[in-house]
């Protein structure tokens, strides 16, 4: 079947070249201007992707975001004219796949919703994850009912693998995701799963987090 993509932003000159651009790799578009309009559409005719603009009239991209995950995990690409790192960070933290800063290819974009929908047919279904808690206004987690005692990137970092099991997250991804001055290199990242885990040992959930050699990390059962 065709996959569904919905692109959700108010200026014509960019919808335009590329929903022509996904039609043209044989994609089905759908395209809407407002966030209110985005939110209809995944509850009627859901997306297999949506890319979603930062600025729209109505919402912010990122509330349509949080709307979205309180029962979805569609993929979301993010579309967005801020250079400001903290705001991408932000879509990231917030359930985002990946992001495009404008101006864009559209050709770039066609390729990153096919990586996109790659990794997540090669990725088992999200399912909930009962035996993990995570509260992101207070930066807690925990493991079967026990609380964790965690830096803010080994949170961050968990915080991303407990919301998307199954999805692989290369280093890259997660030093972004981190957002810390203090971790400016990939192996940083290394570091944070490696006491992450210390951390786990004790309550059994140190197996939880798989290393995918040459690719990343992953949040599975064992």
């Amino acid at each position: 079947m065709t996959a569904h993509i919905l692109i959700v932003d108010d200026e014509l000159r960019v919808a335009e070249p590329l929903s022509f651009a996904l039609q043209r790799e044989h994609f089905r578009v759908t395209h809407v201007e407002r966030g209110e309009q985005a939110l209809a559409v995944l509850a009627g005719d859901p997306p297999a992707l949506v890319v979603l603009d930062v600025g729209l009239p109505d919402l912010n991209g990122f509330e349509v975001l949080k709307r979205i995950r309180r029962d979805s995990e569609v993929p979301v690409l993010f579309l967005t004219a801020r250079e400001d790192e903290l705001d991408r960070i932000l879509g990231l933290e917030l359930g985002g796949d990946d992001y495009v800063t404008k101006p864009f290819s559209p050709r770039e974009v066609v390729a990153r919703v096919r990586a996109i929908l790659k990794r997540q047919g090669a990725a088992p279904a999200r399912a909930p994850v009962r035996d993990w808690r995570v509260d992101g206004d207070a930066a807690r987690a925990w493991f079967r009912d026990q609380p964790l005692s965690l830096t803010l990137s080994e949170y961050r970092i968990l915080e991303a693998l407990v919301r998307h099991p199954g999805r692989v997250f290369s280093r890259a991804r997660l030093l972004d995701i981190c957002g810390s001055e203090e971790d400016s290199f990939e192996r940083a990242v290394d570091t944070h799963i490696k006491t992450l885990r210390a951390k786990l040992r004790p309550l059994g959930g140190d197996g939880w987090i798989a290393t995918r050699r040459g690719l990343g990390y992953v949040l599975e059962r064992p």
